[in-house]
C-alpha cells in the first residue's frame, strides 16, 4: 500500500457505533485517510486495497448518499458490496438480530446498517464476529459527522478554533455534530426551541470533550445569536425519515430557519451545511441552500471519501 495512507492497526476490527468509539487522534487518522483516497481517485490512481473484501448492507430506511457511498466506495476500494432491506431478511418471521449477525459474519467481512432503534443496532454488533458501522440511527450518525468535519477542514485548512452553528430540531444528526466536533476543538452552538434540543446527556458529553479540547458548547433559543461571527452554519430537515409527525413541531422550528438575514451576522467567509435530503423553504431559504455560501455538494461528495476511509482503516488485512 502506498507510503501516503497510514493504516492504523488499531482500527482494524473495531465497531464504529458511536462517535465516542473514535478519539480525536483516531479522528484524524480518518480525516487524513479521506484526503488521500479523494487524491487518489481525482488523479484516476488505483487503490483497491480491500480486493477480495465483501461489505453487507442491512438498511431499514432509504438512503441515498450512505448507501450509495458504501457500495461505490468499496467497490473503488476493489472490493464488493451486498445490499438486504429490513424486507429480504427473515426478522419478520422471527429469527433473531444476533442470529442474523452471526449469519452475515460467515458470509462478509463487515456489515453497515441502517436501522431507527439503536438498540438493533448494539444488538446485531453484539452478535457479529466482523466489524459493524452505524450507518444511522434516530440517535445518532457518525460518519455523517467525520464527513462534515472533513468538508469543514477541507475548507478551512484546520479545524481548532473554528466556531460553528447549529440551527433547529437537536436531532441524531446534531447529537454527532456534537460529539465529533467538540472533541477537535471546534466550538458548537446549538440553537432550537424548548421540546426539541439535543439529549442533555450528549450535551454534558459533548462539553466534558469541549473541555478538553479547548472548545465551547452551548445552548440557545436564539438563532441570530447561535449565528453570529459563525465560521459554519448548519441545518438538518425539521421532519426526521420515519419520524411519528409532532404535531406543533413544524411551527415551533419555524424561527430557526437559516435565512439570508441569520447568514449576514456570520462570518463573511461563513458557509452554509446541510447532510441533505434538504426542504427548500421549510429549514433553508432557497436562496441560502443554493446560494455562493452553501457547500452542501462538498459535503455530499466528501460522504464518499469518507467512507472509504472508514472502511479502509476498519477492514484492512486478514480476518
Amino acid at each position: 500500500m502506498g507510503e501516503e495512507v497510514t493504516l492504523d492497526p488499531a482500527l482494524r476490527g473495531r465497531h464504529i457505533l458511536a462517535d465516542t468509539d473514535l478519539s480525536s487522534s483516531e479522528i484524524v487518522t480518518m480525516l487524513d485517510t479521506a484526503a488521500v483516497l479523494k487524491r487518489l481517485r481525482a488523479e484516476h490512481q488505483p487503490h483497491g486495497w480491500l480486493g477480495g473484501k465483501t461489505l453487507g448492507l442491512i438498511f431499514q430506511h432509504p438512503s441515498t448518499r450512505t448507501r450509495t457511498a458504501l457500495q461505490a466506495g468499496m467497490e473503488q476500494l476493489g472490493g464488493q458490496a451486498i445490499f438486504l432491506g429490513i424486507q429480504d431478511l427473515q426478522l419478520r418471521r422471527g429469527e433473531t438480530i444476533r442470529d442474523t449477525a452471526e449469519v452475515f459474519s460467515r458470509y462478509v467481512d463487515g456489515i453497515a446498517v441502517r436501522v431507527e432503534d439503536r438498540q438493533d443496532l448494539l444488538d446485531l454488533a453484539a452478535g457479529a464476529s466482523v466489524p459493524v458501522l452505524n450507518g444511522l440511527t434516530s440517535f445518532d450518525h457518525p460518519i455523517e459527522a467525520l464527513s462534515d468535519l472533513f468538508t469543514l477542514r477541507e475548507r478551512f485548512g484546520m479545524l481548532h478554533g473554528l466556531t460553528f452553528a447549529y440551527l433547529g430540531d437537536g436531532n441524531n444528526v446534531c447529537h454527532s455534530l456534537l460529539l465529533t466536533l467538540s472533541a477537535v476543538g471546534v466550538s458548537v452552538t446549538v440553537a432550537g426551541p424548548e421540546g426539541f434540543r439535543p439529549d442533555p446527556d450528549v450535551v454534558a458529553i459533548a462539553r466534558r470533550l469541549a473541555a478538553v479540547s479547548g472548545a465551547e458548547v452551548r445552548i440557545t433559543d436564539d438563532p441570530i445569536e447561535a449565528a453570529r461571527g459563525a465560521d459554519a452554519v448548519y441545518t438538518d430537515v425539521h421532519e426526521s425519515m420515519g419520524e411519528t409527525v409532532i404535531p406543533g413541531k413544524l411551527m415551533a422550528l419555524a424561527p430557526f430557519r437559516v435565512t439570508r438575514k441569520v447568514m449576514a451576522v456570520a462570518k463573511p467567509e461563513a458557509v452554509f451545511m446541510h447532510c441533505l435530503p434538504l426542504h427548500r423553504g421549510q429549514e433553508v431559504e432557497s436562496e441560502v441552500a443554493d446560494g455562493p455560501r452553501s457547500i452542501i455538494f462538498d459535503q455530499a461528495e466528501n460522504r464518499l471519501h469518507v467512507h472509504k476511509a472508514v472502511l479502509l482503516q476498519v477492514l484492512h488485512g486478514e480476518r
